[in-house]
């Protein structure tokens, strides 16, 4: 396959009108997960892309798969526990942001380890998160199994760093994220996130503390991105749009990303290509974007 993506689905729950939780009637739910995210845009961008983690035997568990088989994502290798429940999240809207609440610990993605992709065959790309290793201990080493042993060789590791501040602290998350992301063949990360985690301020400061990385995308909000590739730098500015929603604009940039590198793209086309698939995601409700015209995907790649 091209890509296969790890990590944990979970179902999220949402007041279908404007206001807090706490006073909510109607809840909408979906379904969530950065990697599956990035393996549905993939998939929508014609990248035989699978996500293989685990889920309840319960119907958010079902939802899942029924979501991302429905997205094109291959999700065979899925495995299903009839122990633990699927994992749940809820979304605060406020006037100062949004809160997130996570119902997921001992989760049946919790329980993933080392030996959950024996046997199986190398993908072009094995993208991971700074998610999955704070689950669990057993995730953790998992991550360190298949990122820095390289369990899946010669597979190419992608890793986006997405630190979630709910999950774990400053102090234990910084060290950890910056070992796995220089680890990587290619890394991801908001500059928001590396000023809180390593206090850089600019995305060379990051290169300087990743140098290891071999591709490494440093993402400035609406701005613009930066990546690095051995010694060059190239930056990409940021298409304006108006924001409607800004969950899953980091993975839709991802699967740009990969998909334009899968095919044999430039660090420029490819961030534009992931700018694009990220503008979607901002202009749309929920997590999953439909992807652009493919005559647009393919006028992108080729403009070199």
């Amino acid at each position: 396959m091209d890509v296969l993506c790890l990590g944990e689905s979970m179902i999220v729950l949402a007041p279908a009108a404007a206001g807090p939780l706490r006073t909510a009637v109607d809840l909408q739910a979906g379904v969530a997960g950065a990697e599956s995210n990035v393996a549905a845009a993939l998939a929508g961008l014609g990248a035989d892309a699978a996500w293989w983690g685990r889920v309840g035997d319960d119907p958010f568990g079902r939802r899942v798969l029924d979501v991302l088989t429905a997205a094109g994502v291959d999700c065979s290798g899925v495995r299903t526990d009839p122990e633990r429940p699927t994992g749940v999240y809820f979304k605060d809207p406020g006037p100062e942001g949004t809160t997130v609440h996570y119902y997921r610990r001992g989760s049946a993605a919790s329980t993933m380890g080392p030996g959950h992709l024996a046997g199986v065959a190398a993908p072009r790309v094995l993208h991971l998160s700074g998610i999955t290793p704070v689950l669990s201990a057993s995730c953790a080493a998992l991550v360190e199994e298949l990122l820095v042993e390289r369990a899946l060789a010669p597979a190419l590791v992608s890793f986006d760093v997405n630190y979630r501040p709910a999950l774990w602290p400053v102090a234990e998350a910084g060290p950890a994220l910056a070992r796995l992301a220089d680890r990587a063949d290619i890394a991801f990360v908001g500059l928001d996130e590396a000023q809180v985690l390593w206090g850089a301020e600019t995305p060379d400061d990051v290169r300087g503390l990743l140098p290891n990385a071999g591709v490494l995308v440093v993402k400035d909000g609406g701005e613009g991105v930066t990546a690095f590739e051995g010694a060059e730098r190239r930056y990409c500015p940021a298409e304006p749009v108006e924001v409607v929603e800004p969950v899953g604009a980091g993975d839709a940039f991802a699967a740009g990303f990969l998909y334009g590198r899968l095919q044999g793209a430039s660090l420029e086309a490819s961030m534009r290509l992931g700018h694009r698939l990220a503008a979607g995601a901002l202009q749309t409700v929920g997590d999953l974007a439909p992807p652009p015209p493919s005559e647009t995907v393919r006028a992108i790649l080729e403009d070199q």
